[in-house]
C-alpha cells in the first residue's frame, strides 16, 4: 500500500499540536490536563477518604514513622495517604529526580523529600501543587544513612552503612502519587538565618535583607573547577559582624553560570542540607527568586557603643549575691554554676549525669536600664561541648519580678550554635541581637531545656555585654 507523505505530516503536525497544547507557553510549563484515568483515581482515593476507609496521616506523622536511631526503612502496609503542597521544583535542574512537600501553602511548618524516577518533575509536580500520596506499598527513610532527611522512596537497598530507600518507580508514581487540579501560590516563609533548623528542611522559605558575601563579587552561581555542587555564602549585617547561610547550586542548573548580584535584598528557596547531610543550605528553584536590588548593608562600628551592664564572671560571688536568678523550674537539682578554665571564669550548665528526666532552667540577669530611644545590642560568648542539640534560648522580659514563671518573656534570635558532639567547640562570640526596641528596665533570661540522657550539652556562657549608643 501505498502512503500519502503528505497526509503523514499532516497526522504527524496534529499530534505535535496535541501534545504542546497541553501545556502552557512559558519557560516553566506545566501540563493542563491530568489525564482522566488519573482524575478518576483522585476521586475515588478522595471518596474513600470521606468513607473512612483511608485515613489522611499529617507529614509530621509520616517522620516518625522512621527511627533514626534505628537506620531501619519503614514499610508501609495499611491504607493511609499523606497531602501537601510542592514547595521545589526541577525546571532549572537544580533538583533532580526529587522533590519536596510541605504541609501548607503559607506559614508551612514541616516538608518532606519524595525521590523518583524521573526526571523533570516540575511537568506533573509542579511547584505549588497540591499532591496525596497513598504510602501503601512505599518506604518511609532516608537517602544516605544519618543525613537527617525522611524521604519517601519505593524500594530499600542495603551496603555495609545500612539500609536506604530508592526512588518511586515510574509504575508506584502512577498509582500512589496522584495531584489534584489546584495549584496554590507558595507564600515563602520569612527566616533569618538564625531560625533555621532542621525541623525547616523541604519548606519554601525567604531570608530578607541578604546579600553575597564581599569577596564574591564578580564569582558565578556555579565554580566550575567544582564537579557537583558550588558553595556560596550569603550574608546579612548582625550588629557588629554578619550572619551567615550557604547557598548551594548544582552543576546541572540552567543558571549555573549567572553572576551573582552584587546588591542587598531577598532570596528565596528550598531548606535542604549537602549531599552527606552534614549542612543545612538553601537551594533555589530560579534564579527569579532572587531580588537583590538594595544597597549593601554595613556592620556597626563597635567603638561608637559604651557598655550599659556587661559580667565576665570573674571575682564572681554568687548568682543571688550579684542580683541573678537561677532556678531550676522543673525542681531538678541541675542548675547554672560558676567554674572555668585557663584563668578564665564563665557560667556552665549540662545535664549530663544528673539523672534528670526534666532539667529546665532559667538564668535571668540583673535588672538592666535601657534608657529611652537609643540603639541597645545583647552581645555574649559561647562555648558548647558534647552536643546533643540546641536546647538553650535567650529572651527578654520587661515585667520580670523574680519569678521566671510569671514574667511574661519574648524570645530574642540568638544564634545559637550546635556544637560538636565529642569535646569542646571553643569559646566564640554569639552574633549581636538588637533590642533597641525596647526602653527603660529589662531582664534577660537564658532557658536551658535539658534531660538526662537526651538533652545533655553543656553550655559555657561569657562576656555578657548590653552596649549602647
Amino acid at each position: 500500500m501505498k502512503t500519502n507523505k503528505f497526509l503523514t505530516l499532516a497526522f504527524s503536525f496534529m499530534a505535535l499540536l496535541a501534545v504542546t497544547s497541553c501545556v502552557e507557553n512559558d519557560d516553566y510549563s506545566v501540563p493542563e490536563s491530568q489525564g482522566n484515568e488519573e482524575n478518576a483515581a483522585l476521586q475515588t482515593l478522595l471518596s474513600e477518604i470521606d468513607a473512612n476507609l483511608v485515613q489522611v496521616v499529617t507529614i509530621d506523622e509520616v517522620k516518625s514513622m522512621y527511627d533514626p536511631n534505628d537506620e531501619t526503612p519503614f514499610e508501609v502496609d495499611t491504607d493511609i495517604v499523606v497531602k501537601g503542597y510542592v514547595s521545589s521544583s526541577d525546571a532549572t535542574g537544580n533538583f533532580f529526580k526529587e522533590f519536596y512537600i510541605q504541609d501548607t501553602a503559607e506559614n508551612p511548618t514541616t516538608g518532606l523529600q519524595i525521590i523518583t524516577s524521573s526526571s523533570d518533575t516540575y511537568n506533573k509536580f509542579n511547584k505549588g501543587r497540591e499532591v496525596y500520596i497513598k504510602l501503601k506499598d512505599l518506604f518511609i527513610g532516608e537517602t544516605r544513612i544519618g543525613n537527617g532527611i525522611v524521604t519517601i522512596g519505593g524500594g530499600t537497598e542495603s551496603d555495609q552503612y545500612g539500609t536506604t530507600v530508592t526512588p518511586v518507580s515510574n509504575t508506584l508514581e502512577g498509582t500512589n502519587m496522584l495531584r489534584s487540579a489546584t495549584t496554590e501560590t507558595l507564600i515563602p516563609l520569612n527566616l533569618s538565618f538564625a531560625e533555621v533548623t532542621g525541623d525547616h528542611i523541604g519548606l519554601f522559605v525567604q531570608f530578607n535583607d541578604v546579600e553575597f558575601a564581599d569577596d564574591l563579587a564578580g564569582e558565578r552561581y556555579f565554580d566550575p573547577t567544582q564537579d557537583y555542587d558550588t558553595q556560596r555564602t550569603l550574608q546579612a549585617c548582625n550588629g557588629f559582624d554578619y550572619s551567615e547561610f550557604i547557598l548551594e547550586t548544582s552543576a546541572f542548573s540552567t543558571f549555573k553560570n549567572e553572576k551573582l548580584p552584587i546588591l542587598n535584598g531577598s532570596v528565596a528557596g528550598v531548606i535542604t542540607k549537602t549531599f552527606d547531610g552534614s549542612g543545612i543550605i538553601l537551594a533555589l528553584n530560579t534564579t527569579d527568586d532572587v531580588v537583590f536590588e538594595n544597597t549593601r548593608c554595613s556592620v556597626l562600628d563597635i567603638d561608637q557603643f559604651s557598655a550599659t551592664f556587661e559580667e565576665d564572671f570573674e571575682d564572681f560571688g554568687n548568682f543571688t549575691g550579684e542580683g541573678w536568678t537561677n532556678v531550676n523550674v522543673s525542681g531538678s537539682s541541675t542548675d547554672w554554676f560558676v567554674s572555668g578554665f585557663n584563668d578564665n571564669d564563665y557560667a556552665r550548665i549540662s545535664a549530663y549525669n544528673s539523672g534528670n528526666a526534666e532539667a529546665d532552667v532559667w538564668l535571668v540577669t540583673p535588672t538592666i536600664d535601657l534608657g529611652t530611644n537609643l540603639d541597645n545590642l545583647l552581645t555574649f560568648d559561647l562555648e558548647v561541648a558534647y552536643s546533643t542539640g540546641i536546647i538553650l534560648s535567650a529572651y527578654i522580659s520587661t515585667d520580670f519580678t523574680g519569678d521566671p514563671l510569671t514574667a511574661t518573656w519574648e524570645p530574642l534570635i540568638a544564634q545559637i550554635p550546635f556544637g560538636p558532639t565529642g569535646g569542646f567547640g571553643g569559646l566564640a562570640p554569639v552574633s549581636a541581637i538588637d533590642i533597641s526596641s525596647y526602653n527603660g528596665n529589662v531582664n534577660i533570661g537564658f532557658f536551658y531545656e535539658g534531660s538526662d540522657p537526651s538533652a545533655t550539652t553543656r553550655y559555657h556562657l561569657d562576656n555578657f555585654k548590653v552596649l549602647s549608643n
